[in-house]
This record gives structure tokens, sequence and C-alpha cells, in this order.
């Protein structure tokens, strides 16, 4: 019997709301988050600049950006929380305040800690439901979809970060919505809790909903985003997949070893390839040579009668990626690091697709 906060990653709830719409929502199937031209100033501050993108469904959009980029500013004036100086954010080509039934349209995760601590998980839901019109059914499912059931009755004021997250994932999901909005989803999460919350997201997506997600784990949105939006200082700095976020970030490179280490390195030079040591690895020498493919490599060991023990492209993590293309808009520098003169070679040393994820934090959340 699962404990208290305990998610189970598959049930039948789970699959029946992931694999099934309700009839009143066919209208927004296929429903965008659409920004045009979105401003925000404060007096002479520019927090978000002329910003333009869209946000389809069908797939996870990670939004990133350092410490005072002006994400969660966005994300405040798509909900119509704060009003942009100029441009337009729009949900199924609509302005927030012009949704009929906003929380059956949208679903919103900003601040876990917002719920009125002497209000128990279940009257807060109810609470929500009742002034969107929603069947009070609703709130004992997805309490159970969070795994909050055996602590629905307790005060929210007791509850922890972790527990607040999935509260305020319960509140998101309470309207069935088309378009969703994660702003940090897995602050103070266990492994298990990140697990599924990452598959959750992706499962929604791959129903067709449209879903946004803010995080500084970038190692976790390495593994959840296939889309990235990139802003810097309020302005777009990428809007692609991850893997093309990655790519263009990097330079190409391939890690190769070889008893005949000399040699190679003499062949590969000879033909105009660019080669350094790497001693990095814990398997022996190695050489690491910049711009070329590993086929280009085994042609001229093979032509050579070279033998080789590791031909391994490289490519950079997507927190290396990060850094090189936000560098210049980091706002905020601790003393001893400076992350813009990180791009080079210290910012993307050898980094191999087999290299272990870590849960670096650029800070905390806006």
């Amino acid at each position: 019997m699962p404990g208290p906060g305990s998610v189970i990653l598959e049930d039948d709830r789970t699959r029946h709301f992931l694999l099934t719409r309700s009839d009143r929502f066919s209208g927004m199937l296929g429903a965008m988050i659409e920004l045009r031209g979105l401003t925000k100033h404060y007096g002479q501050t520019a927090a978000v600049q002329d910003l333009t993108f869209t946000v389809r469904p069908g797939l996870v959009t990670g939004f990133l950006g350092p410490n005072g980029a002006g994400k969660s500013t966005t994300m405040r004036m798509i909900l119509g929380l704060d009003k942009p100086t100029a441009g337009t954010a729009l949900i199924n080509g609509k302005p927030y305040h012009q949704l009929d039934h906003p929380l059956r349209a949208v679903g919103a995760l900003l601040d876990a800690k917002w719920v009125h601590p002497n209000r128990s998980a279940r009257a807060h839901l109810q609470w929500m439901a009742a002034s969107n019109d929603i069947a009070m059914s609703r709130v004992d499912e997805v309490l159970r979809l969070v795994g909050l059931s055996e602590v629905a009755g307790k005060n929210a004021g007791g509850f922890s970060l972790g527990m607040s997250q999935r509260l305020g994932l319960a509140g998101a999901l309470l309207g069935d919505p088309q378009v969703l909005l994660f702003d940090e989803p897995v602050n103070g999460l266990d492994p298990e809790g990140i697990l599924w919350i990452r598959r959750f997201m992706q499962r929604l997506a791959a129903e067709g909903r449209t879903v946004l997600v803010s995080s500084h784990l970038l190692s976790e949105m390495a593994q959840t985003a296939e889309h990235l939006v990139v802003i810097g200082k309020g302005q777009l700095i990428s809007d692609s997949t991850t893997k093309e976020f990655i790519e263009r970030a990097s330079e190409a490179s391939v890690r190769v070893r070889s008893p005949q280490l000399d040699q190679l390195r003499s062949v590969l030079t000879s033909n105009g390839m660019t080669v350094r040591e790497d001693g990095e690895g814990t398997d022996g020498p190695a050489l690491v040579v910049a711009g070329v493919t590993s086929d280009d490599i085994g042609k001229l060991a093979g032509a050579n009668d070279i033998t080789l023990f590791e031909l391994a492209p490289q490519r950079a993590s997507l927190e290396e990626a990060f850094m090189r293309m936000t560098g210049g808009a980091v706002q905020y520098h601790g003393e001893g690091f400076d992350s813009a003169g990180a791009t080079g070679s210290e910012a993307v040393a050898r980094v191999t697709t087999q290299a272990p994820a870590s849960y670096t934090a650029m800070g905390g959340a806006l």
C-alpha cells in the first residue's frame, strides 16, 4: 500500500486520464500558446522585450534562461497575471481573460506555496472546482492521480515542498485542460517523483496537449523536453529542438583510443585534422579530434592498418550548451566564476554521450 505522498507510476486511473478526453474539450484540441512581440517594462527596466514564439501541442517545450531572464514574468503574462506593456499572449487564439472557463482551458503551476495554509488539500481543490463549475468528483480523482489521497484532509500549510508541488499539479490538472504551464515542477521532489513527473508530462504531450515547462535542472530538461525556447535578458536566444540547440552550441569531435596512438596522431595531423590530447579519461591515453566524424577517422585508421580501441563521437550536455548560448545574458555572476568566460574549452570540455547526468542547478527559481 503506498504511503502518504507516494505516487503510483502506472495505474488504471492514470491511463484513463491520459488516454481519454471529455467531449467538451474537443474544440480545443491542437490549442497553442502564441506570443507576438510580448514586452513588459517596469519603469526603465525591460523585463521582457519583443518576445515572439509559439508553443505547439504534442510535445513538451522547455522554457529556459538564466536567473532574471524573464521566464516567470512571461508565464504570468500568458496567464493574465501581469499586463503586457506591448504585444500579445494568446491561448488558442484568445488572451487568458477572454477564456470562458479558464481552468478548463489552461492549467498552471507557478507557485506551489500559494495555497492558504489552514485549508486542507481537498478543500483547496473543492474551492477551485466550485469557481470553475467542475464536478466535485474530479477533486478526489486528481488527488489519487498525484498520490495525495491519504493526506487530502490535512492542512496544506504543513506540507513539504514536494507535497505542495503535487498539490499544485493536482490543481493544474483539475479542469482537464488542453494547455499546461509548469514553473519548476520538480522542486522538492525525490527521484521517484521526478521520474513520475517527467513521464507524466511526456504522456500529456503525447496525448496532444500543449505543455510548457520552466526548470533550472538542465539535465532533467534534456530528458524531458523535445523542444526548447531559451531567453536571456528578456529576449529570445533560441527556439529549436533540444537536439538542434545542443548541436548548434557544440563543436563536433571524436574521442579515439589506440595502441598505436603516435602513429594515429601523425596520420590525422598530416590529413589536416586538429588533434589534442585527452588526459581526462580513466581508460588510458586518448585523442580528441575536432570537426570530423567517426567515419572520417575510421577510414584513415583502416587505410593505415591502425587498430582502434575506441571511436566515440562527442556531444556537449544541455548544461554546457546552455552556458555557451546564454553566457552573455547572465545578469548575476558569483565571485570566482564567469559563465560568459566559460564558453570556450573550459565550458565545453570533453563530455561523451555516456557521461552521467547531474542535477546541477543554475540557481533558484525566479
